[in-house]
């Protein structure tokens, strides 16, 4: 193993171990209704329900999803795959590094009473997931990834998509990258992981080579809370 993989090996169980633990009590409290988070957790939860939000909106719109899989990439608490299997979604496949998170996924989906044979949860990295799917959602978790590795796993997506990917992360801007400077400056506890923003013109061209085109997209921003949304869709099969 070289300290390339090395390295991203390292991320990985940092990730994990992040969300099986410590992490796992701040973002299941974050993606609640819990009134027990501060006036950042706050905005962050408001911002990341704008996308999701953003994206049954869009999904919507295509018609009928009787007949459509997903795969719900990274999927938290199940912010996105719950209201999308209470829309009628054919079938879902919802995975996420943490097992913790994948077991409460499942704990709201039976607790809000959903058809659980149209929804499958495993827990696994991006790196592993495979299968084939109509549409593949990722939101917010190429955060964990830095633009070389994020475009990488667009590419891995990709492979997985038969016809749409969505997509959201942190998108660069000289703002950000400066904020994220200075909080690099004062260490603690609550920073556990690392955070990367990622240049918006990549991620595009990684889609693109994979045959995907970019059709819309939206920027949903909160204080403390940026993230840029993506739709492609597939016009050709050469993504090998």
């Amino acid at each position: 193993m070289d300290n390339q993989q090395a390295l991203k090996q390292s991320e990985k169980e940092e990730v994990a171990q992040y969300f099986n633990g410590m992490g796992f009590d701040r973002w299941n409290r974050i993606y609640s209704n819990s009134n027990d988070v501060n006036k950042v957790q706050r905005n962050i939860r408001l911002g990341h329900q704008k996308t999701v939000d953003d994206v049954l909106c869009w999904l919507k719109e295509s018609g009928d999803l009787s007949g459509i899989s997903f795969c719900d990439a990274g999927c938290g608490v199940g912010s996105l795959c719950l209201p999308l299997a209470a829309m009628g979604a054919g079938s879902i496949a919802a995975s996420d590094i943490s097992s913790a998170m994948v077991k409460e996924t499942q704990r709201r989906a039976i607790e809000a009473g959903l058809n659980e044979t149209k929804l499958t949860f495993m827990t696994s990295d991006l790196e592993s997931l495979k299968g084939s799917f109509h549409t593949v959602i990722c939101l917010d978790v190429f955060i964990h990834y830095p633009q070389e590795a994020a475009e990488e796993m667009v590419k891995h997506l990709c492979s997985l998509t038969e016809k749409r990917l969505l997509v959201s992360f942190a998108p660069y801007t000289p703002m950000l990258a400066l904020l994220k400077k200075i909080g690099q400056l004062f260490p603690g506890a609550s920073k556990t992981t690392r955070a990367y923003t990622l240049r918006e013109d990549g991620i595009v061209k990684a889609a693109m080579e994979c045959g995907f085109q970019p059709m819309r997209k939206s920027l949903n921003k909160a204080p403390f809370y940026f993230s840029q949304l993506i739709e492609f869709k597939k016009e050709s099969n050469i993504c090998s």
